[in-house]
């Protein structure tokens, strides 16, 4: 049995429509906090359960019988995302999992200055430490974040960022398809395994790029982190999400999301979508 969490997202939703083309629909169950958010899977036949990593005495029920077990990550800015994570492994590890896969970051590091990489690198830990198999799918920076992150340059003719550096932007699509594609392999990747597209341009290449697609002469600027921060306030963008966006643009200059690794064109059977095909949506 394959269970998934969060299939109402849009990550694992997309996982688990790839996996029913890949192993028959008994064979998966979806654990969801309203299982009515779910009813399109019920209608296929999937197994349909309700759980909430805040409520961690719903999960062990919820997790029996799973061969393996894949977990979202937390998206709740407000929760303590490790302790919440650590709830539903302990669950995994009290149902009897017999894997847990975890959708982690290829930026995951302790010492990020992006907050969710030192969850996904506090949860790989807790991965490690449970003494059940594990596979975190190192998932690179998804390509539909690209152009808020790149700023109004559609407006202004400008790429203006408070910090350069390479991100292996990654389509979440092809993310999903392979965590299915991976999940149906039972078991044939374990820890840490990247997911990412096959360049990491910075932000910089990619104003070149919306100057090739649009005609247009796009500049670019790198500008004083304060001035950003200042600009953001006033556009009307609270202090926390300013930040929180900050130590993105600050992980990429000091390289966390730089790497890349071939792996995900191989199990796609074709090139992974590109930063550029994004730029061009």
């Amino acid at each position: 049995m394959i269970t998934v969490t969060g299939a109402t997202g849009a990550l694992n939703g997309a996982t688990v429509d790839h996996l029913l083309d890949l192993v028959a629909p008994e064979e998966i169950t979806v654990v969801v906090r309203d299982p009515a958010r779910a009813q399109r899977f019920a209608d296929r036949g999937v197994a349909v359960r309700g759980g909430d990593y805040a409520d961690p005495d719903s999960l062990p029920g919820a997790f029996d019988g799973a061969d393996q077990l894949l977990l979202v990550s937390s998206n709740d800015p407000g929760a303590d995302a490790v302790d919440l994570h650590r709830g539903a492994i302990s669950a995994a590890v009290t149902a009897g999992v017999g894997r847990i896969l975890y959708t982690s970051h290829q930026g995951a590091a302790l010492d990020s200055p992006f907050a969710p990489a030192r969850v996904h690198a506090a949860t790989e830990q807790l991965l490690a430490g449970s003494g059940v198999a594990w596979t975190s799918l190192r998932n690179g920076f998804y390509a539909h974040s690209l152009d808020p992150l790149m700023g109004p340059w559609r407006e202004s003719g400008v790429v203006t960022v408070p910090a350069d550096g390479p991100v292996s932007w990654t389509a979440r699509e092809d993310a999903a398809r392979v965590a299915a594609i991976i999940l149906a392999s039972d078991g044939a990747y374990d820890g840490p395994t990247t997911i990412t597209a096959a360049g990491a341009p910075t932000f910089q290449d990619l104003a070149a790029m919306a100057s090739e697609l649009t005609g247009a002469a796009i500049g670019f600027a790198v500008i004083d982190q304060d001035d950003w921060l200042a600009a953001q306030a006033a556009a009307g963008h609270d202090e926390f999400s300013a930040r929180f966006t900050l130590g993105i643009y600050q992980a990429a200059r000091d390289g966390f999301f730089a790497g890349v690794d071939p792996l995900l064109g191989t199990l796609l059977g074709h090139e992974p979508h590109t930063a550029r095909d994004a730029l061009g949506a």
